[in-house]
């Protein structure tokens, strides 16, 4: 009984007591602010537009996708405005719980390109609302967005590409609301010391500009920003394996013509290996798409020598067994004329006048496709081969890191 009346006078005497430190202490800084105050106003209604200045922190770029030709960002949005409904005596400010942000007039700001965003909301909506005594009031939000990002990939992956992140007004225009940069460059924080798994930040500048639709012209500010690929994991990935195929390619030039089995081996596999390679850099792009991309010319480049070594070797036995058939040809001919004597060689050789101008006319179209020493081919093939992919490798990576 005792215990249950203690409790009943305590939550008497803390009711008054909490109700009257509310009514003495909020009353100067939230109730008296929001008498009369109708967020559905604008500030500056009818007296001209409302002046916003945004920065940015930008705490991660989580993913760049050249499939989806998006990335995806965590950002800190700050916005400051001034409303002279919310000035106050004093030099302080006050902090306002992010969840009376439904009491205020806050400006419209969207993201464009956003492809899909969202507020954290852990443990509670990652807003920030203070209000200074001059009518300034500072809004912060955490936002993480999959905002759309247009790719030029036919260098890659020795590209560079150049994203925007954009911030409009949906609904107001330019005669009631003007978007500024806080401190121009310096309103965007956080790009210098990201660290990308592909990419490294090179420049970034802000930029304001308009956005023109039917219903208006809307105010705008757009963050660019440089993107350049780390080419290095792709040279140890693709380039560096692609190389090493071309030149096992090559030693088929130092074995011996009649190994046939083992020089077949090596062509047929290194074409294969390379054509794997080939299927395996295209799995992290788009299946179609309109871009040549410079990955696919290199390893074009050395599927073309390696499949050139496997016709070399094709060549050279062909002309290898023609060289030994015109041998055998040779060989049973100079038995033939042994044994004939001169005086029927003349009788043979009158009749056949004609037949044999044909023969030696065919025999003189023929020694053009005909090669005196098959293994001229090999020897010619060391060195040609070594100096033509030398020389387009040259070309390549002149093109497509300086120019």
């Amino acid at each position: 009984v005792h215990l249950c009346l203690f409790v009943c006078f305590v939550c008497v005497y803390s009711n008054n007591h909490w109700g009257e430190w509310n009514d003495s202490q909020l009353q100067p800084t939230i109730q008296k602010l929001m008498k009369g105050y109708n967020r559905y106003l604008r500030p500056n209604f009818n007296e001209g537009p409302v002046e916003i200045g945004m920065s940015l922190d930008i705490a991660s770029i989580d993913a760049i996708s050249e499939i989806n030709m998006d990335y995806t960002a965590t950002i800190f949005l700050r916005q400051r405005w001034r409303d002279s409904r919310l000035v106050f005596p004093g030099n302080e400010s006050v902090s306002v719980d992010g969840r009376l942000v439904s009491l205020l007039w806050i400006p419209d700001t969207f993201i464009p390109d956003s492809k899909r965003s969202f507020l954290h909301d852990v443990t509670v909506e990652n807003r920030l609302i203070r209000i200074f005594s001059n009518g300034t009031v500072l809004y912060a939000l955490r936002i993480t967005a999959t905002i759309a990002c247009n790719m030029d990939l036919t260098k890659y992956p020795m590209d560079r590409q150049v994203c925007t992140l954009q911030l409009e007004s949906w609904g107001y225009n330019l005669q009631d609301v003007v978007f500024y940069w806080t401190r121009g460059n310096d309103s965007v924080k956080g790009l210098d010391i990201l660290r990308l798994a592909q990419y490294s930040v090179e420049s970034y500048y802000t930029s304001v500009s308009e956005a023109v639709y039917e219903t208006g012209q809307y105010p705008k500010l757009v963050l660019h920003f440089a993107l350049r690929r780390n080419v290095l994991f792709f040279i140890l990935e693709t380039y560096v394996p692609s190389i090493l195929l071309v030149v096992l390619s090559w030693v088929s030039f130092w074995i011996s013509q009649s190994s046939v089995p083992a020089r077949t081996c090596i062509g047929v596999t290194t074409v294969l290996t390379m054509t794997t390679l080939m299927m395996g850099a295209r799995t992290s792009l788009p299946n179609a798409n309109c871009f040549i991309k410079a990955i696919d010319v290199y390893l074009g480049i050395c599927f073309t020598f390696i499949f050139g070594a496997l016709v070399e070797y094709a060549c050279a036995h062909f002309y290898t067994m023609q060289h030994h058939t015109i041998e055998d040809l040779h060989r049973v001919r100079e038995t033939n004329d042994t044994r004939n004597n001169a005086g029927a060689l003349e009788k043979v050789s009158g009749q056949g006048c004609g037949l044999s101008s044909v023969k030696d006319a065919s025999r003189r179209v023929a020694s053009v496709f005909t090669v005196e020493n098959p293994h001229d081919i090999d020897r010619r093939a060391r060195t040609v081969f070594p100096t033509a992919f030398l020389f387009v490798n040259i070309l390549y990576w002149l093109y497509y890191l300086f120019l």
